[in-house]
């Protein structure tokens, strides 16, 4: 297996296992497991495809993507009760899984257009929309509003991977440049409460002095 098929099927897994995860929190039923893993697992790689407008998506290629994200659903319906804090671990989860999936996302927008713009897109949507659906559905406070780094994580993975790859690195290495980049952020997001400052509004002007 390819360094790129690996974080291709290990981004899918660990989002099915976020998936999975918030389903126990809302204490669905096995089909509700499976739904949300499939989701969250094959949410962010499915935008990416259409957006590249590479159709058939990659799981209808390769049903094995879907028979992935129900063996994880049905692990975790069987074993997240033996966890103390199923939130920790989702987004500690999620983390690895934004990690992983920026720099392959990133790697095949690249090789799909050649372009470094288009490859940081492609890997920010592909490591960032399947948590997003998967709070929607969910009824999560989703992660887009949450105060800690989130996209930038996945952003900053992708613009390393990028970066590297353009100097003719080893593949392997520029990956794990990136992998680290996006981990290390999100993590310290995570642990510390890394923030960007948010907007904030200014007192509007007087209708006099306007015109």
């Amino acid at each position: 297996m390819s360094l790129l098929s690996f974080l291709d099927y290990a981004g899918v897994a660990v989002f099915a296992a976020t998936g999975a995860l918030s389903a126990s929190r809302k204490q669905l039923d096995i089909i509700g497991f499976l739904f949300l893993a499939a989701v969250t697992g094959i949410g962010g790689g499915t935008l990416r495809d259409i957006v590249l407008g590479r159709l058939p998506v990659f799981w209808v290629l390769n049903p094995t993507y879907i028979l992935v994200c129900c063996v994880i659903g049905v692990i975790v319906y069987f074993t997240a009760h033996l966890f103390e804090s199923r939130y920790r671990l989702l987004i500690w989860l999620d983390a690895v899984g934004l990690a992983a999936y920026c720099v392959m996302g990133a790697a095949k927008g690249l090789a799909a257009t050649g372009s470094p713009t288009v490859a940081i897109v492609t890997g920010t949507l592909t490591a960032t929309f399947g948590g997003i659906l998967r709070d929607m559905i969910s009824n999560e406070p989703s992660v887009l509003l949450r105060p800690e780094i989130y996209v930038t994580a996945a952003l900053i993975g992708a613009c390393v991977f990028v970066a590297a790859n353009a100097t003719a690195m080893p593949l392997f290495l520029a990956s794990a440049l990136g992998v680290t980049a996006a981990f290390v952020v999100r993590g310290g997001a995570l642990w510390f409460g890394w923030t960007i400052p948010g907007y904030r509004p200014r007192p509007g002007r007087h209708p006099d002095d306007v015109m």
